[in-house]
């Protein structure tokens, strides 16, 4: 068993402006650092021990600047926890993409689905958790991974089956959703959609 705390990162200019980001490589902006930071003091009061980020930017310095707040070694980079890639909708404004796809479920040229984003996202959150164990079974680990927002509702939609995050919900930069891995089944006890276990 290993816990799992996924962190959205920090905003970015594109957030800010509701531009839709997806694979592109957008830096914090002065408000992401110090959401970073604050991320960081929610996470202080738990023993981690380790941070994994995706290697797009906002992930990565959000990841950097939570491991120094709590001591932890510099964040490991996993690729498959980067962002969802939206094709020719990246770069878009929300409105912009509204009008020319009509709704969030559209298929969009050169975009990931859903199911390969979660295939992708599970077998990173696998490999991370096997990892986990090689250094500290039989001792369940906490790790932190810095991730973003369509990766973390996916894996919401999956563990929740369906019932989180709820249409139209925005998960908020900085913030923090816990989930245990156990083999084969990702099972989420708390997130900003619900303080309730599931």
């Amino acid at each position: 068993m290993t816990l799992l705390t996924l962190v959205r990162h920090g905003q970015t200019d594109w957030n800010l402006a509701r531009r839709i980001q997806g694979s592109s490589d957008i830096p914090l902006n002065l408000t992401g650092e110090a959401q970073a930071l604050t991320a960081a003091g929610m996470l202080a009061g738990e023993t981690h021990h380790a941070i994994y980020a995706s290697p797009l930017r906002r992930a990565h310095r959000t990841a950097e600047i939570i491991a120094a707040e709590l001591s932890l070694s510099a964040p490991e980079l996993v690729p498959d926890m980067r962002e969802r890639s939206y094709g020719d909708a990246e770069g878009l404004l929300d409105t912009e993409y509204m009008a020319r796809y009509g709704n969030w479920h559209a298929e969009v040229p050169g975009a990931e689905t859903h199911a390969q984003v979660l295939d992708r996202a599970l077998a990173a959150l696998e490999e991370i958790s096997v990892a986990s164990r090689r250094r500290s079974a039989p001792v369940a680990e906490s790790v932190i991974i810095v991730t973003h927002g369509g990766v973390i509702r996916t894996l919401l939609n999956h563990a929740s089956r369906g019932t989180l995050p709820a249409e139209g919900e925005q998960l908020r930069n900085g913030s923090a959703h816990r989930f245990v891995l156990e083999p084969g089944v990702l099972r989420l006890l708390e997130s900003e959609t619900s303080a309730a276990a599931h």
